[in-house]
């Protein structure tokens, strides 16, 4: 293959990604909602393994600041992290369905700055969720290997 056939291959590779870049960027944020998104997710593992795996999860991903297990009420919640004119907090909730099984409860709450004050958009979609839990439990096996 010639060079300047490379060059225009390569030309049209690099036009085609960038514009696929663009046309995902475009939405992203833009959807408007009123209540956070809460996606569910079933574990076997004790509150306080899922807990204190969600925790790291929330501080490894800058997911919110100030990380704070909550045992009492089964829950960890983070500060609202500003970068920009966008604000980000986590909460993840945690439920005893029988003697193994535990259902987590995850919404990533983001805001977009506007004239009338803070917005609530919808920043993730259904797969970062679900990469999300992977992550979750990930580090639950991790906190798992830990107390064994």
């Amino acid at each position: 293959m010639g060079y300047w056939k490379k060059i225009l291959l390569f030309s049209a590779a690099v036009l085609f990604f960038s514009a696929n870049l663009i046309s995902c960027g475009t939405d992203s944020g833009s959807v408007v909602i009123n209540q956070p998104d809460q996606y569910r997710h079933i574990y076997e593992a004790n509150e306080k393994i899922i807990l204190t795996a969600a925790a790291r999860i929330f501080r490894d991903k800058a997911m919110g600041r100030n990380v704070k297990i909550d045992l009492e009420r089964k829950q960890v919640e983070t500060d609202y992290a500003v970068e920009g004119e966008w604000r980000t907090k986590s909460i993840l909730k945690v439920k005893k369905i029988n003697w193994k099984e535990r259902e987590v409860v995850l919404s990533v709450i983001t805001e977009k700055r506007t004239e009338n004050g803070w917005e609530m958009r919808r920043l993730l979609e259904k797969e970062q969720y679900v990469s999300l839990f992977d992550k979750i439990d990930l580090a639950i096996y991790e906190e798992m290997s830990k107390v064994q």
